[in-house]
């Protein structure tokens, strides 16, 4: 079997944040007729990774895809300027479309080329379901200042989840700057109050920071979720500095989870090292593919850290995160926006399976599942000014 063609395609996504990101797939094809889907979504900057896929796709062309490992190493090692989240997009979306080819060409699903199953399903978490929870600030001309986050809309919309069977939730309650004010605090805690007042113990609730605090001011926030029994404090800093973060996470009492802008098992290694964080989220699209992850993976297993992967990427990224966490032992969660799920069944062959906060692949070999193009085609991909339409303003 031979390598004969490598096409992107790219489509916008639902509305999210602002006015929505793009998803960015890869399509492998092969004399034998068979096929890989691979995903390397990279928010604002998928015009760079198309480039980078369709070049490294001229290395592709006539090669055996069932050569994995090798094809990995080659797109890594065989470079100048290896490295970075552009190059390490392209090398994880081309990775999960072989990893596709080959699970479909030997007739069973990725997660059973990997060794087999851990568990049939795995728990998952909500994100992405507070869009819009904001209400006018009382004495403030609404035309002056942005609206703020409603306690009682996050309780309600974290019910309504709960109601639905999910288990787990998560969410941004902590805005910038870096340095932050009793009143930001204030505001903050507020919000998780009222939503684990109204989901009750039972649930279990992430809160990510998203690296928009300092250490004093994390510091502070985290002192005060102590009350809340939270699961995990998600990127309480800026993630570039490993010393910083392992400090942080040895001076307080909350769980700290990272990983999600880490590239590969070399930029994971000295994290894991450090023996202080207690949950990872590398990104399969972002990190290297189901090759790379799986790596990640089994090395943070001897730390006895948790994996829960990153995942505010589109259906092929999900899915694959899915056969990841059916197939290794220390999945603990997987990332799920509520508010892509329509979507993901619109564009996919079968449909993502999520049940009572918990979710499994489609039977059926590769994912289980491949992309109708002609849907995407409805979804052209938007156009985007770097830095201003990023949503994360205050840093």
């Amino acid at each position: 079997m031979k390598i004969t063609d490598v096409k992107v395609f790219r489509t916008s996504t639902p509305v999210h944040k602002t006015a929505g990101t793009n998803w960015l797939f890869v399509r492998i094809d092969t004399d034998a007729g068979i096929s890989g889907w691979g995903e390397g979504s990279l928010q604002y900057k998928d015009v760079a990774l198309e480039a980078e896929i369709l070049d490294f796709g001229k290395f592709l062309e006539g090669k055996d895809p069932f050569r994995i490992d090798w094809i990995w190493t080659s797109l890594y090692r065989r470079v100048t300027w290896s490295g970075g989240a552009v190059t390490m997009s392209a090398i994880s979306a081309i990775d999960l479309a072989l990893w596709d080819i080959k699970a479909k060409a030997h007739e069973m699903p990725v997660w059973e080329l990997a060794g087999g199953k851990h568990r049939d399903e795995v728990k998952v978490y909500a994100n992405g379901w507070f869009e819009g929870l904001t209400e006018p600030i009382p004495g403030v001309p609404a035309e002056t200042v942005s609206r703020q986050a409603s306690p009682e809309l996050h309780a309600k919309a974290a019910l309504e989840l709960k109601n639905d069977g999910w288990k787990a939730l998560k969410f941004y309650p902590f805005g910038g700057p870096q340095v932050t004010t009793p009143e930001q605090i204030d505001h903050g805690i507020e919000l998780v109050q009222a939503v684990r007042e109204a989901v009750g113990n039972d649930m279990d609730i992430g809160i990510d920071i998203r690296a928009r605090l300092d250490v004093w001011s994390a510091g502070r926030v985290a002192k005060r979720l102590e009350p809340f029994d939270i699961a995990w404090m998600e990127e309480p800093v800026l993630y570039d500095n490993v010393e910083a973060m392992a400090e942080f996470a040895r001076s307080v009492n909350v769980p700290i989870a990272t990983g999600e802008q880490l590239y590969n098992r070399w930029e994971f290694r000295p994290l894991l090292a450090t023996n202080s964080i207690r949950l990872i989220q590398p990104d399969i699209c972002h990190c290297g593919g189901f090759s790379e992850i799986r790596k990640i993976a089994h090395m943070a297993e001897t730390h006895y850290v948790a994996v829960a992967p990153h995942n505010s990427n589109g259906p092929i990224s999900t899915l694959a995160s899915l056969h990841l966490d059916m197939s290794i032992p220390n999945a603990f969660l997987q990332e799920i926006f509520v508010s892509f799920i329509d979507r993901y069944r619109e564009v996919l062959t079968n449909p993502i399976i999520i049940e009572d906060g918990s979710a499994t692949v489609p039977d059926g070999p590769g994912w289980g599942a491949d992309l109708d193009t002609e849907t995407l085609a409805k979804y052209p991909a938007t156009d985007f000014t770097q830095i201003e339409s990023e949503p994360y303003l205050d840093f």
